[in-house]
C-alpha cells in the first residue's frame, strides 16, 4: 500500500506542475523517474521492489500495451497508405542500421560477445511509443512527422521481439525456433485485426449499438480481449495493439474518437506507474560497478547511432530538412526496452545482469533528454507550446487541450 500512495502523490503533485512543464523543458516523465529513484532503495528506501519482480515487467508490458492500442487508433489504413514510404524506411532500413550500431561500441567498449552485444542492439533499437507521444500528440507538429513517428514507434516494439529472441538464444548457446517466432509475429497481426473487425461487424445489427456516453468501452474492451487473447494464445502482443488500434480507427472511426481522450489518460495513468517504478530500480548499487566504456555505450546509442540511423533511412524521403532532424533526435528509449531487458534479466544468461544495467542507464538517459526537449524540438519546428493552460479558478474554467503535450 506504501507504493499506492507514492504513486498517487507523485502523480498529483506531476498534475499540478504540468502546466510549467508544458512551458519549459521541465518534464512530467523526468519527475515521475525521479520521484521513483528517491522512494527507491538509493533514496530514502521507502519502496524496495526487486528488479526480477513480477510487478516491474507487468506493469511495463501493460504500459506498452496500453500506449501502443491507443496509438494505433490515431494511425488507421488510410493514414498508413499516405506514409507507408518514410515509416517503411525507418523500419527497414533504420531499426537494423541502429541494432548493429549499438552492438560495436557495446563489443568494444562494454565487453560484451558478439552474440550478446547485438542483443542489446536489439533491445534498445525500438523507440517508445510513450515518449514519441510528446511530439505525436501534439496537433500543430506536422501530420507527416507525426504519422512517422507514431507508426515508426508502434511497430518496431513488436518487430524488436523476433530479433531479441535469436540474439538471446544465441548469446545462451541454445537453439533458436524461427518458426515459432514467426508464427507469434502472424498469431499478433491477425488477432489485432480479426478481434475488431468482428467486433465492428457485429455492431451493425440493427439490435445491438453502444449509447454515446457508453462509447469508449467499447474500444476498451476489445483492447482487454486482445491483450487476454495475445497472452493465451503466445501471440505478440505488441503488433496485436497497435494492429487492433489501427483496425478500430479503420472500421468504426468514430469509436475511436470517442476513445482518444480516455486511452490518452488511461496510457498516462500506466506510464507514470511504470515510470515511479523503473524509477526506484535505479540505485547508486546497481551503477557503482560500470566502467567508463559502459557509460560511454548509452551516450553514443542516444546521441550517435538513432540520428545517423535514422538520417540515412530518410535521405530521400518527402519530409523537410527540420522534420528529418526531429524525426532522428526523437527515438526515445522506454518500455519496450525495460520488457526485453528483463525477458534477458530472467533468462539465466551469464552476462544478464550486465546487459540490464546498460538497458536501465540508457533508458534513464533517453527519458532525461528526449522527454526534456520536446518543448525546443516543437520551437525548432516553429511550433509553439500550448498557451491555454488552466489559470486555476474555482469554477474550473479554461481548461487545458488535452491532447496537446501527453508526455508532458
Amino acid at each position: 500500500m506504501t507504493l499506492v500512495l507514492a504513486f498517487g502523490v507523485v502523480m498529483l503533485v506531476s498534475v499540478a506542475l504540468s502546466g510549467l512543464a508544458a512551458r519549459t523543458v521541465l518534464s512530467t516523465a523526468l519527475m515521475v523517474l525521479l520521484a521513483g529513484a528517491l522512494l527507491g532503495g538509493g533514496g530514502f528506501g521507502l519502496v524496495e521492489i526487486p528488479s526480477d519482480s513480477g510487478v516491474v515487467s507487468a506493469l511495463a508490458d501493460l504500459a506498452l500495451f496500453t500506449v501502443l492500442f491507443t496509438d494505433g487508433q490515431r494511425a488507421g489504413l488510410p493514414a498508413l497508405r499516405q506514409e507507408w514510404r518514410s515509416s517503411g524506411k525507418a523500419l527497414g532500413i533504420g531499426m537494423p542500421l541502429a541494432m548493429a550500431g549499438i552492438a560495436l561500441p557495446a563489443h568494444y567498449l562494454a565487453g560484451l560477445d558478439w552474440a550478446t552485444a547485438f542483443l542489446l542492439g536489439a533491445i534498445l533499437s525500438p523507440t517508445d511509443p510513450v515518449f514519441a507521444s510528446a511530439i505525436v500528440g501534439r496537433a500543430d507538429v506536422p501530420l507527416r512527422l507525426r504519422r512517422l513517428l507514431n507508426v515508426e514507434s508502434g511497430l518496431n516494439d513488436g518487430l524488436a521481439l523476433p530479433f531479441v529472441l535469436l540474439f538471446l538464444a544465441a548469446a545462451s548457446h541454445e537453439t533458436a525456433h524461427p518458426g515459432e517466432i514467426a508464427l507469434e509475429l502472424v498469431l499478433g497481426l491477425l488477432l489485432g485485426v480479426a478481434v475488431p473487425a468482428l467486433v465492428a461487424l457485429a455492431l451493425r445489427l440493427p439490435f445491438l449499438g453502444a449509447e454515446p456516453r457508453l462509447q469508449a468501452l467499447g474500444p476498451l474492451s476489445v483492447g482487454i480481449v486482445v491483450y487476454a487473447a495475445a497472452d493465451l494464445t503466445h501471440a505478440n502482443p505488441y503488433l496485436a495493439a497497435f494492429a487492433a488500434g489501427s483496425t478500430i480507427a479503420t472500421l468504426t472511426p468514430t469509436a475511436a474518437e470517442r476513445f482518444e481522450h480516455f486511452g490518452d489518460l488511461l496510457s498516462e495513468t500506466t506510464k507514470f506507474a511504470a515510470l515511479l517504478v523503473f524509477g526506484a530500480l535505479i540505485t547508486p548499487e546497481r551503477l557503482s560497478h560500470l566502467s567508463p566504456g559502459d557509460w560511454l555505450v548509452p551516450v553514443i546509442a542516444i546521441l550517435l547511432v538513432r540520428p545517423l540511423s535514422i538520417a540515412v533511412s530518410l535521405l530521400r524521403s518527402r519530409l523537410t530538412g527540420r522534420e528529418r532532424a526531429a524525426a532522428a533526435w526523437f527515438g526515445p528509449k522506454g518500455f519496450a526496452s525495460v520488457v526485453y531487458g528483463l525477458l534477458v534479466l530472467q533468462s539465466g544468461l551469464p552476462d544478464a545482469a550486465h546487459v540490464f544495467d546498460l538497458v536501465a542507464v540508457t533508458i534513464a538517459l533517453s527519458i532525461v533528454l528526449h522527454s526534456s526537449t520536446d518543448v525546443p524540438v516543437a520551437k525548432a519546428l516553429r511550433i509553439e507550446p500550448p498557451d491555454n493552460l488552466p489559470t486555476g479558478g474555482p469554477d474550473g474554467t479554461d481548461r487545458r487541450d488535452s491532447g496537446s503535450d501527453p508526455a508532458g
